[in-house]
């Protein structure tokens, strides 16, 4: 047996990232128990990208993994056909079946943050189309829809924005029975034992647990399986965290710049700071407390620092640092300095090809959406064009200053 770490439930209760559970005493028994489990999470593809508040059940599938346990990641190829109608007060858009498979590629790549996809205790991602494809819908309903009770679906607060604003649709009551079934498959096909998930998907999964307890009773099985949840990442007023007034705070390099990633993370609520550490790092603790305690904004740039490495980098990290630290209002004096080879440099340099360089920008596309917004300058004066070629006399004072905005400086120095 693989050396399991027996003190993983205790540290998931310190770090206050086990909200809910459907056995909380079995669930420590069985992680207490040195044995190796299955288990999985699931997401539906619904965007081909993730921002930092999609990530919260990946942070703790992770400890999971070093942990050495099995994780399996189920992307919901069938269920976004759907949508989740959790928290909705309309139906979702309807996405096609070409869009969902796009979306699941690209957000593979997100997961590999997170997750080993190639160790010994690789992590594998499975998709509920595979059983649902084929599976005819009389048979479906007489295996599964039987042991649901509309009357008691009704009454989870996943369908309760739907119902009040008195839109919900039969499509969408289709949902939970769905998911439902994915764990009872994932434990026939996996033996997963454990489903986890945010705590807004706490019917869903109780749904997977009791539709178990029934078919064992049907049948005289013996399906073992458990449900948990992870607290929410909240502001203070209730909403989800992982936006900021700037836009979404994503994964992927090329959504966002480094330092509009760690600016993003800095403007953290003082309240959920703690959460925050406890989630993206392994400090101590004790030592988050005592740092949030007796400096906050200290911790702040500590917890920008520390989730801008995990998720980009330490180069990022550090860019992004210095770019924070010494912004400044007008001049250039202080701006923080990128340097650029004079070879490179030779023969001058596209400005969206610096503006992606110097992180100041994401990609080249959103360097382009930048210069026709007017949002960048040179030493000063706009730039209009996106094919403009950066040269030698474009340096004033020893180098060349790019403001993007009204905050965002860095200096260009060639040598």
């Amino acid at each position: 047996m693989e050396n399991i770490n027996v003190k993983l439930f205790s540290e998931l209760k310190e770090r206050g990232l086990l909200y809910q559970s459907t056995d909380e005493e079995a669930l420590k028994k069985l992680l207490e128990s040195g044995e190796k489990i299955a288990l999985y999470e699931g997401t539906d593809p619904t965007m081909d990208s993730l921002h930092i508040g999609h990530c919260v059940p990946f942070c703790i599938l992770r400890r999971f993994q070093k942990a050495g346990h099995k994780v399996y990641l189920l992307m919901g190829g069938a269920t976004a056909c759907i949508g989740d109608p959790s928290g909705r007060s309309e139906i979702r858009q309807i996405m096609s079946k070409e869009q969902i498979a796009q979306n699941i590629e690209k957000i593979k790549n997100s997961l590999k943050v997170f997750l080993d996809f190639d160790g010994e205790n690789k992590a594998e991602i499975v998709n509920n189309a595979d059983w649902f494809k084929g599976y005819d819908y009389i048979d479906f309903m007489r295996d599964i829809g039987v042991h649901f009770n509309v009357n008691k679906m009704l009454t989870n607060d996943i369908y309760a924005n739907r119902l009040k604003e008195g839109g919900l649709t039969f499509f969408e009551l289709g949902y939970m029975l769905m998911q439902a079934y994915d764990f009872v498959h994932l434990n026939k096909d996996k033996n997963c034992k454990l489903e986890w998930g945010g705590a807004d998907q706490w019917g869903n999964i109780v749904a997977g647990v009791e539709l178990a307890r029934k078919l064992n009773f049907a049948d005289g099985g013996k399906r073992e399986m458990i449900g948990a949840t992870n607290p929410l990442l909240l502001t203070p007023e209730g909403k989800k965290m992982g936006k900021t007034e700037k836009g979404a705070i994503w994964i992927d390099k090329d959504k966002i710049s480094a330092y509009d990633f760690y600016q993003g993370v800095y403007q953290t609520p003082d309240a959920c700071v703690e959460m925050m550490f406890a989630l993206f790092t392994d400090i101590p603790m004790e030592e988050i407390q005592s740092l949030i305690k007796t400096d906050i904004v200290k911790a702040k740039k500590r917890l920008s620092f520390e989730i801008t490495k995990f998720i980009r980098g330490e180069e990022d990290a550090i860019l992004a640092q210095n770019m924070s630290e010494n912004l400044f209002t007008q001049g250039g004096n202080d701006a923080p300095e990128f340097e650029i080879s004079a070879q490179e440099f030779l023969e001058g340099m596209n400005i969206c090809d610096i503006l992606v360089k110097t992180a100041l920008c994401s990609s080249k596309s959103d360097a382009r959406r930048m210069i026709d917004g007017g949002a960048i300058s040179i030493n000063g004066e706009k730039v209009s064009e996106q094919n403009k070629i950066v040269c030698k006399e474009d340096i004033k004072d020893g180098g060349i200053l790019l403001k993007k905005g009204k905050k965002n400086y860095i200096k260009v120095v060639i040598k």
